[in-house]
């Protein structure tokens, strides 16, 4: 396979006709090589338009969605992200990584924050940590983030996100119940969401009450 052309097609035929316009989104994509964040036996369909399953467990975000979601994000060379669900996102990290200043990855379990780890190894990429956490105190100590992106769906996004954020900072994730989710963007000190478009993604794991303060 022509990986470089793979590459080319991924932008071309998936991510662009999906409103991901943003040039500095699409560069980072043909920068980024995809198939070294996917598990290692698939690796054949790190370009194909479908969520992947993880050895660890859950599954990785189809491209166009982590593509998507960084251009919604509005991320600025100085912002510092914070993604819940490192696994499922973990190309997600490496695209934000190449846009902002500092991205700190989430997940619940070693095995998934190992994955997301390797990942980002083999990418050469310096600006992300990711730890093990499982409630909202391990995302407190680097608070307050500008931009907080949720690799998972809730019944509703929980209020406690909005209070680790920054002024001026949003939070990204999917809400609602099938058969129609959408993914919503709410900024710190708005009451309302912002419906992005509609996409289904099971419930973020651990249970929701990891969110509760």
């Amino acid at each position: 396979m022509d990986l470089e052309h793979a590459r080319y097609l991924l932008v071309e035929q998936q991510i662009r006709p999906w409103n991901v316009l943003d040039s500095k989104v699409l560069d980072r994509v043909l920068a980024l090589k995809r198939e070294d964040f996917v598990p290692a036996d698939k690796k054949a369909l790190a370009f194909v338009d479908t969520e992947l399953p993880l050895p660890c467990g859950g599954q990785m975000l189809s491209p166009k969605v982590e593509a998507r979601f960084v251009q919604e994000a509005q991320l600025k060379p100085t912002d510092k992200v914070l993604v819940i669900g490192a696994a499922s996102g973990a190309y997600l990290i490496g695209l934000a990584a190449g846009l902002c200043a500092q991205v700190y990855g989430s997940d619940d379990t070693a095995e998934k924050v190992a994955f997301a780890q390797a990942g980002v190894q083999r990418a050469g990429i310096k600006n992300v940590r990711i730890e093990q956490t499982s409630d909202l105190l391990g995302f407190n100590a680097q608070a307050p983030y500008d931009a907080i992106i949720v690799c998972g769906s809730f019944d509703v996004l929980p209020a406690a996100l909005k209070e680790l954020l920054a002024s001026g900072g949003r939070v990204l994730g999917i809400v609602g119940e099938l058969p129609i989710m959408r993914a919503v963007r709410v900024s710190a000190g708005a009451g309302a969401e912002e419906t992005l478009f509609e996409y289904n993604l099971p419930r973020l794991q651990p249970a929701r009450s990891v969110f509760a303060l």
